[in-house]
């Protein structure tokens, strides 16, 4: 890579570079201990020592520097190291291998050694170099994106290794790739770091020694860049178990910000998707790129900067100067467009800021290029205003692609004009350009047709037409000329404000609007500037008559929503007029059942009345429904759900504001979420819950401009002032009530109105006086002390916390499910961790690869915490593989199958981690006849079926017979006679049987034969294979007999119970011939006389036969109660279950391959 030129001192470097070439302008080094066999120590010193250094070259291992002979300046042109000393060279280039400096080290060869060789002036051959490498610099940036789109050869190159080391399925698709060192204890391995979209890779092959390394990113807790006592700048993965750091990027920025915006897409898909929506680029994960991500956190920096809707794309950001009259001079900044919007931030934070809906543009011209004005564009607006950009690169295309959205957004959203201008700005749609040659206040954007809008009345439900306050204006304690006379001062400035920036929604907004904001906006004024700041006015005009449709339509239904909304209406504001008759309940009832049904991801949540009432008081009806949805759909990200994730990862943020801004608290309060759960109301409802009416609108005003960024400040401001009490408070209740009694006495001077307590003050009699804060001090503090956080370093924290808040719910769903498991089974706490998580990763694994099945959804959070989480037979068999006790060989995935089925209750063809893990208990832990009758159940329906799946198994080989012996002779002579032995097992098996339980239905031969056919394979490969064979083909042939009996007994029809049990008895004669012949027990005689066809009739054995059979044999018995050790296979199961998935996964797509290939 080329580097910028840069002097690099080389006395003493010699120690740390070795030279590989060098010619009369050029030298090519390596740094020491890299690619040296048994350099390994000295590599790791000259790490170390580059660590201290804080140097940039220890992770560029080779570096070409320019020399100029006959001078001691010297240019590195590849990678550069400031050290002490006389010698200075030029660093011009670095590269990650020799291969890669070498191409470096040819080029200058062929294009600049002999050329350098005609310059008289040493000082010259500097500068053209240097100015040869500058221009390379900028030729490869122009060229990156281009690059990175084509896939160029070395990342295909890299596709192909990262496919042939960790062999996934061809759905994980690799996004980039690193070099990079990961660092063990203090041992660092150097080696690749792989980003897929589902995981992140590391490989390393060092010293004959393979690494691999594979950390899927929904499992990551915490993902930092952290300093260590050998490096400065270190990249931390935290995961349930591990932290692993690595280091030695080449550009460590870029690389963290791509693992954070991977991390954040991925849990967010996997975990979060009740809430998130993707952009469209990102809907189908196999097809995300590096340039997605990019454009992705523009994207979001974008839309948060200048609190647009979510569904707006950032199309072009382009350096540029505005023209500002207020300040006579061009601004330098950037602009923005996108699909519905022209925005224009400057350079210097707050200087100025202006947003252009291409609804309000009324054209947009190139102008004649001169060298005072280069490259300039006009956009002209309906108000008569005209903004002037200059300095615009590719001004043409960018023109261009303005002019066809301008187009298609008047095509889609025609304007309404009207002859008349309204001094109150009260209707819906903006004014025509005819309409605003004056800067009287009522130039502000809102008219519209008196046709259109007498037609909408018509059909529309009857709205209120003003702002409550209006109305139900209340009296306040001052005198009405002071309360009247501070209120005119406030508006005289606002309307001063108007006529020298702007007074609609493309005002520019300056630091002096900022100022008189923290100073509180004119009540007359209020509702129309909330909608200004928050441009809910775009909304409200595109969108004409749609709130009327939506009263229409969602009123007089009844739900769940609706009734949660009426058993808060009469909790708003109980103590404003206007909420104490039906007129204003009415609105408040209108508007949160539109929004409701509008939004029913959303749909109702508890303080949404509170901030709907206070929009209400200050903004008409429509208007407050459309502030209500600026609020719900992009002020306030993924705040009102039922699990509020936007305003815990806020508080998180919060947090992390507070240890930054107030360490001496943060010290004393080790536990900060106290305060979080306390300030939790603050971000929920703005304050408006905790503080009185008139002073907390101040905020909402603050909150309007500024966006959340106002609210974090607030609460500093606040924690700062109650600092000494906080410290000094014993408990967390001590807390709340210093903070409370502080929020209860902040008051407005400057209200017109009189003071509302908060909703939920504490102390509303106080017998002590307490000292008043004024709002407006609060708020001007707030901006002084806490005021430098940036739009950008909220939504980097916010993106940070956001992982650690997702996986605290991924944490509380695995605690909650193992709290209500744990008791029923007798399986270890810490094996149930494990499973729970082989469980989860074995439906994520799915989620990665497979496409979505009707009958395998999606992770759901909003579902109860047992069924977040469930599989289908196809991963359940996978799982079975892995952690059953009870392998049967190629009979274990149809066994499998068959537990599935058993365990699918309510047949929807998916199972939970309950059923999944109590069946495993009996498995593992279960009393023989426990494991019998699960057996038993899984060879009759519903877990057999008609059509079920046959395999290979040794039954494959006739050999049930009816004509076995009934008496064996033991090894000291003796004989065992089982007939009375078998005969009163069966009487006691039968009174101890539990009445209550369901009794269970009797098998078939069918089934039967199938269950011989499993014990057969769960024997096979068993240490004491050959003497449990033996044991079973007695036990089944005693049962075929029993069978045998009872479908006789049947047939006649006339034995009573009595005689069956003696016709059982009689078929346990000794007088029959042998089954063995020869002397190897175990073995299948093929000689013998087999049943080889289903006799017609109801041939039957039981639960109870089949028990009491087995239990004849000892062997059998110590099978079934030897214990297990299920450590051991879920160990196994941790290190193979990634493996045994994609190997299945390619399995199944080998025919696909072959028929591709034909």
């Amino acid at each position: 890579m080329w580097l910028k030129p840069e002097e690099v001192l080389l006395k003493n470097a010699l120690k740390l570079w070795v030279t590989q070439k060098s010619s009369c302008y050029f030298i090519l080094q390596r740094r020491r201990g890299h690619g040296e066999g048994g350099g390994r120590l000295t590599g790791r010193l000259v790490g170390a020592l580059d660590a201290v250094l804080d140097s940039n070259a220890r992770v560029a291992p080779f570096r070409i520097l320019l020399q100029v002979p006959g001078s001691q300046v010297y240019s590195p042109i590849a990678c550069g190291e400031l050290l002490s000393g006389s010698d200075v060279y030029w660093a011009i280039a670095t590269g990650a291998t020799l291969e890669e400096i070498n191409q470096h080290w040819d080029w200058l060869e062929q294009n600049l050694l002999h050329t350098l060789s005609v310059f008289d002036n040493k000082d010259d051959i500097a500068s053209f170099v240097k100015g040869k490498v500058k221009a390379l610099i900028a030729e490869e940036t122009s060229s990156r994106l281009a690059e990175q789109e084509e896939e160029p050869e070395k990342f295909r190159e890299a596709l192909v290794k990262f496919e042939a080391r960790f062999n996934f399925p061809e759905a994980e698709k690799l996004v980039t790739y690193y070099s990079c060192c990961c660092w063990k204890g203090r041992v660092p391995r150097q080696g690749w770091l792989y980003l897929s979209i589902n995981h992140l890779c590391f490989y390393s092959f060092f010293l004959g020694k393979e690494l691999k390394l594979i950390v899927p990113w929904v499992d990551i807790q915490k993902l930092e860049r952290t300093s260590n006592v050998f490096l400065t700048d270190t990249i931390r993965i935290t995961t349930q178990n591990k932290e692993r750091d690595f280091s030695m990027f080449l550009n460590l920025d870029e690389v963290f910000k791509i693992m954070e915006q991977l991390a954040d897409v991925t849990l967010r898909r996997l975990l979060d998707n009740e809430v998130f929506d993707l952009d469209p680029d990102l809907q189908e994960p196999s097809q995300i790129t590096k340039r997605d991500l990019e454009a992705r956190a523009q994207n979001e920096f974008f839309r948060a900067f200048f609190r647009l809707p979510r569904q707006e794309k950032l199309h072009a950001v382009v350096d540029c100067s505005l023209w500002t009259p207020f300040s006579r001079c061009h601004t330098v900044g950037r602009m923005f467009t996108s699909d519905r919007y022209i925005c224009f931030a400057s350079k210097e934070d707050g200087c100025c800021n202006v947003i252009l809906p291409l609804r309000e543009v009324v054209s947009i011209e190139k102008m004649e290029d001169t060298s005072l004005l280069p490259n300039p564009v006009i956009v002209s607006i309906r108000s008569k205003m005209a903004f002037q950009f200059i300095e615009l690169k590719d001004r043409d295309n960018l023109v261009g692609s303005l002019l066809v959205r301008l187009q298609r957004v008047h095509a889609n959203h025609p304007v309404h004009y009207d002859t008349s201008q309204d001094e109150d700005m009260t209707s819906p749609v903006f004014h025509s350009t005819s309409m605003c040659g004056d800067h009287k206040f009522g130039d502000l954007e809102m008219v519209s047709s008196q046709n259109s809008e007498e037609s909408e009345k018509e059909k529309s439900p009857r709205l209120h037409p003003e702002a409550l306050i209006s109305v139900f204006q209340q009296s306040g304690s001052q005198s009405p000329d002071l309360r009247m006379s501070r209120e005119q001062i406030k508006i005289s400035l606002w309307n001063d404000h108007f006529v020298e920036y702007g007074r609609t929604v493309c005002m520019f907004r300056t630091e002096k609007i900022r100022k008189l904001v923290a100073m509180g906006i004119p009540e007359s004024l209020r509702g129309k500037l909330w909608l200004l700041f928050s441009d809910a006015v775009t909304d409200l005009a595109s969108h004409p008559g749609y709130y009327g449709n939506l009263v229409e339509e969602s009123m007089g239904k009844c739900c769940l929503v609706t009734e949660e909304i009426e058993r808060d209406l009469h909790r708003s504001l109980p103590e404003h007029p206007a909420f104490q008759n039906e007129t204003g309940i009415a609105a408040l009832r209108r508007v949160l059942t539109a929004y409701a049904h509008r939004n029913p991801k959303i749909g109702y949540c508890q303080s949404m009345n509170i901030l709907t009432s206070v929009l209400l008081l200050y903004a008409k009806e429509e208007e407050a429904f459309w502030l209500l949805v600026a609020v719900c759909e992009r002020m306030l990200p993924d705040y009102f759900n039922h699990r509020v994730i936007g305003a815990q990862v806020d508080q998180s943020v919060f947090e992390e504001l507070i240890k930054e801004h107030l360490p001496e608290l943060a010290e004393h309060m080790n536990d900060l979420s106290a305060l979080a759960s306390i300030s939790l109301s603050w971000f929920l409802t703005l304050f408006l819950s905790i503080m009185p009416l008139e002073s907390a609108v101040s905020v909402v005003d603050c909150f309007f401009y500024d966006g959340i960024k106002a609210i974090f400040q607030l609460g500093l401001a606040v924690l700062e002032a109650n600092a000494e009490g906080l410290c000094s408070s014993k408990d967390d209740g001590q807390a709340l009530m210093v903070l409370s009694r502080f929020l209860d006495h902040i008051k407005n001077e400057d209200s017109p109105g009189p003071s509302v307590g908060s909703h939920h003050a504490f102390f509303s009699d106080d017998q002590e006086p307490y000292p008043v804060t004024d709002i407006a001090d609060l708020i001007r503090d707030s901006y002084e002390k806490f005021g430098d956080q940036s739009v950008e370093q909220i939504e980097h924290l916010r993106c940070k916390h956001r992982i650690r808040v997702l996986q605290g719910h991924e944490d509380t769903t695995k605690q909650n499910v193992l709290r209500v498991v744990t008791p029923e089974v007798s399986i270890l706490p810490e094996d149930l961790e494990e499973l729970y998580d082989l469980f989860k990763r074995e439906h994520m694994m799915s989620c990665y690869w497979e496409q979505p099945r009707p009958v395998a959804p999606r992770h759901d959070p909003s579902r109860p915490y047992a069924e977040q989480y469930r599989i289908d037979v196809r991963q359940f068999t996978h799982l079975f593989q892995l952690v059953s006790p009870w392998t049967c060989g190629a009979h274990t995935e149809i066994l499998a199958e068959r537990t599935f089925r058993l365990l699918d209750d309510n047949m929807d063809h998916l199972i939970e981690f309950k059923a999944f893990v109590s069946c495993l208990d009996v498995m593992y832990n279960g009393e023989m006849n426990e494991k019998i009758k699960l057996l038993y159940r899984l060879h009759i329906p519903p877990a057999l079926t008609e059509n079920d799946r046959d395999s290979q198994s040794p039954l494959k080989n006739p050999l049930l017979s009816t004509s076995r012996p009934l008496v064996f002779g033991k090894s000291n002579g003796d004989a065992v006679d089982y007939q009375k032995q078998l005969k009163q097992m069966i009487k006691d098996l039968a009174k101890e049987k539990d009445k209550t339980e369901k009794e269970l239905p009797k098998m078939s031969q069918r089934e039967f034969i199938q269950f011989c056919k499993t014990l057969y394979s769960m024997f096979h490969e068993d240490p004491e294979e050959n003497e449990l064979y033996q044991a079973i083909a007695t036990v089944t042939t005693l049962l075929l007999q029993i069978g045998e009996v009872g479908q006789r007994s049947s047939s006649s029809g006339s034995c009573s119970q009595e005689g069956g049990e003696e016709l059982r008895a009689s078929a346990l004669s000794p007088d029959q011939d042998s089954v063995f012949a020869d002397n190897n027990a175990g073995k299948i005689p093929q000689d013998s006389r087999t049943f080889t066809e289903e006799v017609e009739g109801d041939w039957t054995v039981s639960l109870e036969h089949i028990l009491a059979s087995l239990l004849t044999e000892q062997s059998l018995v110590n099978f079934f109660e030897k214990p297990l050790d299920i450590k051991s296979k879920l160990e196994n199961a941790k290190i193979n279950q990634y493996s045994l998935k994609t190997f299945e996964m390619s399995r199944q797509s080998q025919p696909e391959l072959k028929l591709s290939n034909v």
